[in-house]
């Protein structure tokens, strides 16, 4: 279904308004158009003359397959015309750097951090004092000290900023999320001044610590992710670091915060689910209380969170050259857009309730079917710290089921927001700590 020839053309869509095209629509009712758009142009529709958009699986992960070589990543999200060749110079240091961070970031070296990881929600969410909060900025205040302490270790990530300046991110590009509009990077509008002081800042930041660390010279092998890249070899510049740290810290921040919003959301809605994950958790502790390393069901859950709830929902590549879409064709700087929520809900590929939670199809022996499942992405550019954020995600599952009750308000009435990462608008919760379990015999 994913040829290479093409054929010159490019697919159907929606005509749209004479003056304005389909972003109207398209703003009104993201996935509602999308959705309309599928139904009546099929797996594969033009939004504008730029634009593709693909609900596809085996032509999606071609396109993540090709990635780096006939497609580029997602742009900067100010830049109506990207340098390409720029683009692709960028993407090549980037897959460099990858493969000095990848031992780092791999399911092993999540393991080692598993205690810190519940100490961090414990200590997030007991200062909540029971008081009803805001999950999903709970939940990235909760993320991006668990991501700063991987990258730091707990001295640097106290002493530094980073967590508020993660904060400080999301809020600068949250206004390049709601509207299709690309605008110039040199005009000086308040959202391009905010976006570039905050990239400032961030950059100064995480240099001065990479300099610090280097400055005081070799630490014990095994350390936190800056050890790992300032032990490189061949040595990677300072540059080179800042510019990974940044990367793995904004991916480690912003998608498994709206996860977790989605997964509190889910539990909030079901009492039993959450009685069932605590007796696993129970179940599975060591004498200690220290979580176990596996724990089913709440892999399951976790897999079917981000089946139903994807946070990268939508997954932008923007094509190098011109190059075959299927049977299509589209050239250097179109953009195609590859829904995986709507792959992930097509009756096609999953026929058993596809818009139903329902944990029991991942216990039950059926995996994803084909390549329909892609939380991730594929390919070269395949989510890096995707085993250990499958591993944090099922860890603070466990813990959140095990440790606390949640209540919500709003849980039914909180529905997902198609901007940015797909994560519920407004959730509201409060998490009652339980009481602790004596363990049979002790």
């Amino acid at each position: 279904m994913a040829g290479r020839g093409g054929n010159g053309r490019r697919p159907p869509g929606p005509r749209g308004h004479w003056l304005t095209g389909n972003t109207r629509a398209y703003e009104t009712d993201r996935i509602g158009f999308l959705r309309r758009c599928h139904h009546e142009h099929g797996d594969v529709f033009s939004f504008d003359d730029r634009t593709v958009c693909v609900i596809d699986p085996d032509l999606a992960h071609d396109v993540l397959t090709r990635t780096d070589h006939d497609f580029l990543t997602e742009q900067a999200p100010f830049d109506a015309n990207p340098d390409l060749d720029r683009a692709a110079a960028r993407a090549g240091d980037w897959m460099t750097a990858r493969r000095t961070v990848w031992p780092g970031l791999n399911r092993h070296a999540a393991a080692a951090a598993d205690t810190r990881t519940v100490e961090i929600l414990d200590r997030v969410l007991v200062a909540a004092g029971g008081d009803e909060i805001d999950v999903l900025d709970t939940m990235r205040r909760f993320t991006a000290r668990l991501i700063a302490d991987y990258c730091f270790g707990p001295e640097d990530t106290t002493d530094s900023d980073v967590p508020g300046l993660l904060a400080d991110g999301i809020d600068a590009t949250a206004a390049f999320e709601t509207t299709t509009y690309a605008l110039p990077a040199w005009l000086p509008l308040p959202r391009h001044r905010r976006f570039f002081r905050v990239h400032r800042r961030t950059v100064d930041a995480l240099t001065e610590l990479v300099r610090r660390r280097r400055a005081a010279g070799p630490r014990t092998p095994g350390g936190d992710l800056l050890d790992h890249l300032l032990a490189a070899d061949p040595a990677m510049p300072d540059r080179a670091v800042v510019s990974t740290l940044r990367a793995v810290l904004v991916g480690g921040h912003g998608v498994p915060a709206a996860a977790l919003a989605s997964m509190v959301r889910e539990l909030a809605r079901r009492p039993r689910l959450a009685s069932d994950l605590r007796d696993e958790a129970d179940a599975a502790a060591d004498d200690d209380g220290r979580p176990a390393a596996r724990q089913p069901l709440a892999e399951a859950v976790v897999s079917e969170v981000l089946r139903l709830h994807p946070p990268a929902w939508l997954m932008t590549r923007t094509a190098r050259s011109t190059t075959a879409l299927g049977p299509w064709t589209v050239h250097p700087g179109d953009e195609v857009l590859l829904n995986v929520y709507l792959i992930h809900r097509d009756p096609r590929w999953w026929p058993d309730r596809p818009d139903e939670f329902d944990p029991d199809r991942w216990l039950s022996g059926r995996p994803a079917p084909g390549r329909t499942y892609l939380p991730f992405g594929a390919g070269p550019r395949v989510c890096l710290g995707s085993a250990s954020t499958m591993r944090q995600l099922t860890l603070v599952t466990a813990r959140l089921a095990q440790r606390f009750t949640i209540d919500s308000p709003n849980a039914d009435s909180a529905v997902p927001v198609f901007a940015g990462r797909l994560a519920p608008a407004g959730l509201r919760a409060r998490f009652r700590p339980v009481q602790r379990r004596v363990r049979p015999g002790g």
